[in-house]
């Protein structure tokens, strides 16, 4: 998959709220209620990363959850990122 522009991120990421890019990926971080809320919103995540076979580098320490995206193929940030980003906020927003 071909790696994005500096420019085609930075305007994808006018459409997702709290995201950032730096370092040739895209980070975010949310906060929960406690760690069962967290990790229960990890597992949602990691099976829409299974079925979309794209994986993210995350933490979790109690209630936060940190993850970042890119596409270690392409060494940067490609549409796959996007689409697990889209599909990870849609999760955290139905939790």
């Amino acid at each position: 998959m071909e790696k994005l522009s500096n420019e085609e991120i930075n305007k994808r990421l006018e459409h997702l709220n709290g995201w950032t890019y730096e370092k040739d990926a895209i980070h975010t971080s949310f906060q929960f209620d406690n760690f069962k809320d967290a990790f229960t919103v990890m597992t949602r995540i990691a099976f829409e990363a299974e079925a979309l076979q794209h994986h993210p580098n995350w933490g979790n320490v109690y209630n936060e959850l940190e993850i970042s995206l890119s596409t270690h193929d392409s060494k940067g940030v490609t549409e796959k990122d996007f689409k697990l980003a889209r599909a990870i906020e849609d999760i955290v927003e139905s939790a």
